[in-house]
Protein backbone atom coordinates (compact mmCIF):
# COMPACT_ATOMS: atom_id res chain seq x y z
CA UNK A 1 0.00 0.00 0.00
CA UNK A 2 2.94 2.14 1.20
CA UNK A 3 4.22 3.03 -3.02
CA UNK A 4 -0.03 3.59 -3.91
CA UNK A 5 0.12 6.87 -1.42
CA UNK A 6 2.09 8.79 -3.54
CA UNK A 7 -0.98 9.52 -5.86
CA UNK A 8 -3.31 11.22 -3.77
CA UNK A 9 -3.78 14.59 -4.41
CA UNK A 10 -2.15 17.52 -2.82
CA UNK A 11 -5.47 19.48 -1.04
CA UNK A 12 -3.91 20.43 1.78
CA UNK A 13 -4.06 19.60 5.93
CA UNK A 14 -7.49 17.87 7.14
CA UNK A 15 -9.02 19.71 10.30
CA UNK A 16 -8.99 17.45 13.29
CA UNK A 17 -12.00 18.30 14.38
CA UNK A 18 -14.05 16.76 11.20
CA UNK A 19 -14.60 12.91 11.72
CA UNK A 20 -15.47 10.20 9.05
CA UNK A 21 -17.56 7.64 10.20
CA UNK A 22 -17.38 4.29 8.27
CA UNK A 23 -21.05 2.45 8.05
CA UNK A 24 -20.09 -1.66 7.07
CA UNK A 25 -20.66 -5.17 7.67
CA UNK A 26 -18.13 -8.44 8.19
CA UNK A 27 -15.03 -9.15 9.49
CA UNK A 28 -13.29 -10.34 6.59
CA UNK A 29 -13.98 -6.34 4.59
CA UNK A 30 -12.60 -5.30 8.40
CA UNK A 31 -9.90 -7.26 8.73
CA UNK A 32 -9.01 -7.07 4.34
CA UNK A 33 -9.96 -4.04 2.46
CA UNK A 34 -11.24 -1.80 5.71
CA UNK A 35 -8.01 -1.98 7.19
CA UNK A 36 -6.33 -0.60 4.42
CA UNK A 37 -8.79 2.12 4.02
CA UNK A 38 -8.53 3.30 7.23
CA UNK A 39 -4.33 2.80 7.54
CA UNK A 40 -4.74 5.24 4.38
CA UNK A 41 -6.91 7.79 5.88
CA UNK A 42 -5.25 8.23 8.75
CA UNK A 43 -1.95 8.07 7.50
CA UNK A 44 -3.72 11.28 5.76
CA UNK A 45 -4.58 12.81 9.04
CA UNK A 46 -7.98 11.78 8.39
CA UNK A 47 -10.08 11.19 11.47
CA UNK A 48 -11.44 7.99 11.38
CA UNK A 49 -14.50 6.22 13.37
CA UNK A 50 -15.11 2.61 12.59
CA UNK A 51 -18.43 0.82 13.94
CA UNK A 52 -16.74 -1.63 16.16
CA UNK A 53 -20.10 -2.60 18.05
CA UNK A 54 -19.37 -5.97 17.35
CA UNK A 55 -16.27 -6.07 19.17
CA UNK A 56 -17.19 -3.72 21.76
CA UNK A 57 -20.66 -4.08 22.54
CA UNK A 58 -21.49 -0.64 21.89
CA UNK A 59 -25.25 0.38 21.66
CA UNK A 60 -26.36 2.19 19.17
CA UNK A 61 -27.27 5.40 20.88
CA UNK A 62 -23.26 5.54 20.80
CA UNK A 63 -23.10 5.08 17.06
CA UNK A 64 -25.71 7.89 16.42
CA UNK A 65 -23.81 9.89 18.30
CA UNK A 66 -21.04 9.22 16.51
CA UNK A 67 -22.43 9.67 12.97
CA UNK A 68 -23.94 13.13 14.37
CA UNK A 69 -20.37 14.32 15.53
CA UNK A 70 -19.05 13.19 11.87
CA UNK A 71 -18.69 15.43 8.71
CA UNK A 72 -18.58 12.77 6.21
CA UNK A 73 -19.73 9.02 6.14
CA UNK A 74 -18.15 6.20 4.28
CA UNK A 75 -21.05 3.19 3.54
CA UNK A 76 -19.27 0.75 2.34
CA UNK A 77 -21.97 -1.92 0.47
CA UNK A 78 -20.77 -5.49 0.61
CA UNK A 79 -23.19 -8.59 -0.03
CA UNK A 80 -23.60 -9.37 3.71
CA UNK A 81 -24.46 -5.74 4.47
CA UNK A 82 -28.26 -6.58 4.60
CA UNK A 83 -27.73 -9.16 7.07
CA UNK A 84 -27.24 -6.50 10.28
CA UNK A 85 -30.24 -4.38 11.50
CA UNK A 86 -27.14 -2.51 13.35
CA UNK A 87 -25.63 -1.29 9.58
CA UNK A 88 -29.55 -0.55 8.53
CA UNK A 89 -30.22 1.17 11.40
CA UNK A 90 -26.82 3.60 10.96
CA UNK A 91 -27.32 3.53 7.55
CA UNK A 92 -30.83 4.99 8.21
CA UNK A 93 -29.39 7.99 10.97
CA UNK A 94 -26.77 8.88 8.07
CA UNK A 95 -29.58 9.66 5.63
CA UNK A 96 -31.69 12.04 8.34
CA UNK A 97 -27.95 13.75 8.69
CA UNK A 98 -27.68 13.87 5.19
CA UNK A 99 -31.06 15.50 4.84
CA UNK A 100 -30.27 17.74 7.59
CA UNK A 101 -27.16 19.06 5.98
CA UNK A 102 -25.11 17.65 8.50
CA UNK A 103 -23.52 15.14 6.76
CA UNK A 104 -21.98 13.88 3.15
CA UNK A 105 -22.13 10.39 1.88
CA UNK A 106 -20.16 8.63 -0.32
CA UNK A 107 -21.69 5.08 -1.02
CA UNK A 108 -18.62 2.50 -1.77
CA UNK A 109 -19.93 -0.10 -3.74
CA UNK A 110 -17.56 -3.38 -2.74
CA UNK A 111 -17.66 -6.34 -5.13
CA UNK A 112 -21.50 -5.25 -5.82
CA UNK A 113 -23.83 -4.07 -8.65
CA UNK A 114 -25.23 -0.75 -8.27
CA UNK A 115 -28.46 -1.66 -9.03
CA UNK A 116 -28.31 -4.75 -6.76
CA UNK A 117 -28.64 -2.29 -3.76
CA UNK A 118 -31.21 0.32 -5.20
CA UNK A 119 -33.38 -2.70 -6.48
CA UNK A 120 -32.71 -5.43 -3.57
CA UNK A 121 -31.42 -7.75 -5.90
CA UNK A 122 -29.47 -10.66 -5.41
CA UNK A 123 -27.84 -12.18 -2.45
CA UNK A 124 -27.77 -9.03 -1.05
CA UNK A 125 -31.81 -8.58 -1.84
CA UNK A 126 -31.91 -11.94 -0.32
CA UNK A 127 -30.86 -10.83 2.88
CA UNK A 128 -32.43 -8.40 3.42
CA UNK A 129 -35.86 -10.11 3.04
CA UNK A 130 -34.60 -13.18 4.55
CA UNK A 131 -34.42 -10.57 8.19
CA UNK A 132 -37.32 -9.29 7.13
CA UNK A 133 -38.92 -12.65 7.54
CA UNK A 134 -37.34 -13.14 11.12
CA UNK A 135 -38.52 -9.71 12.57
CA UNK A 136 -42.05 -9.61 11.80
CA UNK A 137 -44.12 -6.97 12.99
CA UNK A 138 -41.36 -4.49 12.11
CA UNK A 139 -43.14 -2.85 8.43
CA UNK A 140 -42.45 0.73 9.86
CA UNK A 141 -38.73 -0.50 10.61
CA UNK A 142 -38.09 -2.26 6.93
CA UNK A 143 -39.74 0.58 5.45
CA UNK A 144 -37.03 2.94 6.90
CA UNK A 145 -34.18 0.90 5.98
CA UNK A 146 -35.62 0.40 2.47
CA UNK A 147 -35.64 3.90 1.89
CA UNK A 148 -32.34 4.46 3.48
CA UNK A 149 -31.10 2.32 0.85
CA UNK A 150 -32.26 3.86 -1.88
CA UNK A 151 -31.38 7.32 -1.06
CA UNK A 152 -27.86 6.53 -0.34
CA UNK A 153 -27.29 4.04 -2.87
CA UNK A 154 -28.32 6.80 -5.89
CA UNK A 155 -25.45 9.59 -3.97
CA UNK A 156 -22.73 9.83 -6.19
CA UNK A 157 -20.19 7.07 -5.17
CA UNK A 158 -17.42 4.59 -6.06
CA UNK A 159 -17.47 1.03 -7.28
CA UNK A 160 -14.33 -1.73 -6.68
CA UNK A 161 -15.80 -3.19 -10.06
CA UNK A 162 -14.30 0.19 -11.69
CA UNK A 163 -10.67 -0.31 -10.33
CA UNK A 164 -8.14 -3.40 -11.22
CA UNK A 165 -6.27 -2.96 -7.94
CA UNK A 166 -7.74 -2.53 -4.49
CA UNK A 167 -5.17 -0.25 -4.11
CA UNK A 168 -6.17 2.04 -6.45
CA UNK A 169 -9.27 2.18 -5.02
CA UNK A 170 -8.31 3.18 -1.42
CA UNK A 171 -6.65 5.96 -3.17
CA UNK A 172 -9.36 7.59 -4.91
CA UNK A 173 -11.74 6.88 -1.44
CA UNK A 174 -9.25 8.64 0.44
CA UNK A 175 -8.97 11.74 -2.13
CA UNK A 176 -12.21 11.99 -2.63
CA UNK A 177 -12.55 12.04 1.22
CA UNK A 178 -9.88 14.69 1.93
CA UNK A 179 -11.79 16.91 -1.22
CA UNK A 180 -15.08 16.66 0.66
CA UNK A 181 -13.43 17.65 3.88
CA UNK A 182 -11.68 20.59 2.40
CA UNK A 183 -14.37 22.16 0.41
CA UNK A 184 -16.39 21.63 4.02
CA UNK A 185 -13.88 23.12 5.86
CA UNK A 186 -13.19 26.41 2.80
CA UNK A 187 -17.14 26.78 3.01
CA UNK A 188 -17.13 27.15 7.09
CA UNK A 189 -14.13 29.48 6.84
CA UNK A 190 -15.86 31.84 4.54
CA UNK A 191 -19.20 31.29 6.61
CA UNK A 192 -16.95 32.68 9.48
CA UNK A 193 -15.78 35.49 7.72
CA UNK A 194 -18.95 36.74 6.59
CA UNK A 195 -20.36 36.88 9.90
CA UNK A 196 -17.15 38.09 11.13
CA UNK A 197 -17.45 41.15 8.72
CA UNK A 198 -21.17 41.63 9.55
CA UNK A 199 -20.09 42.23 13.07
CA UNK A 200 -17.37 44.33 12.77
CA UNK A 201 -19.46 46.04 10.47
CA UNK A 202 -22.08 46.76 13.04
CA UNK A 203 -19.40 47.76 15.58
CA UNK A 204 -18.21 50.70 13.46
CA UNK A 205 -21.84 51.49 13.20
CA UNK A 206 -22.24 51.80 16.81
CA UNK A 207 -19.09 53.54 17.21
CA UNK A 208 -19.69 56.36 14.57
CA UNK A 209 -23.34 56.56 16.85
CA UNK A 210 -21.21 57.43 19.51
CA UNK A 211 -19.09 59.57 18.17
CA UNK A 212 -21.73 61.74 16.55
CA UNK A 213 -23.69 61.81 20.46
CA UNK A 214 -20.90 62.90 22.09
CA UNK A 215 -20.78 65.95 19.23
CA UNK A 216 -24.04 66.48 20.38
CA UNK A 217 -22.75 66.42 23.70
CA UNK A 218 -20.22 68.90 23.85
CA UNK A 219 -22.37 71.16 21.89
CA UNK A 220 -24.99 70.91 24.24
CA UNK A 221 -22.89 72.11 26.89
CA UNK A 222 -21.63 74.76 25.11
CA UNK A 223 -24.51 76.18 24.70
CA UNK A 224 -27.04 75.90 27.66
CA UNK A 225 -24.23 75.17 29.78
CA UNK A 226 -23.88 73.18 32.89
CA UNK A 227 -27.63 72.98 33.82
CA UNK A 228 -27.97 70.31 31.59
CA UNK A 229 -24.59 68.18 32.36
CA UNK A 230 -26.57 66.21 35.05
CA UNK A 231 -29.32 64.83 32.56
CA UNK A 232 -27.11 63.95 29.61
CA UNK A 233 -24.88 62.53 32.35
CA UNK A 234 -27.90 60.21 33.29
CA UNK A 235 -28.71 59.40 29.35
CA UNK A 236 -24.90 58.82 28.49
CA UNK A 237 -24.84 55.70 31.28
CA UNK A 238 -27.96 54.44 29.93
CA UNK A 239 -26.99 54.95 26.17
CA UNK A 240 -23.62 53.39 27.02
CA UNK A 241 -25.02 50.15 29.12
CA UNK A 242 -27.68 50.00 26.17
CA UNK A 243 -24.57 49.46 23.30
CA UNK A 244 -22.53 47.06 25.43
CA UNK A 245 -25.55 44.98 25.82
CA UNK A 246 -26.17 44.81 22.07
CA UNK A 247 -22.88 44.40 21.83
CA UNK A 248 -22.93 40.95 23.96
CA UNK A 249 -25.76 39.71 21.94
CA UNK A 250 -24.13 40.32 18.75
CA UNK A 251 -20.85 38.17 20.03
CA UNK A 252 -23.56 35.52 21.55
CA UNK A 253 -25.54 35.08 18.41
CA UNK A 254 -22.50 34.34 16.53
Amino acid sequence: MGSSLSLFTNVGPIPPQYQVFINFRGVKLRDGFLGFLVDALLKENVNVFIDDHELRGRDLDHLFKRIEESRVALTIFSKNFTESRWCLDELSKIKECVEQESLIVIPIFFKMKTDDVKKLKGKFGDNFRDLKSTHRGEADTFKKWKEALYFVSRKSGLSSSRYSRQNDLVCKIVEEVKKVLNDISESERKIFEARRNQLMARTDEVIRFVIRFLSLFFLITIVFGPYVIGLVSVFSILLGRFIINRAVESETEW
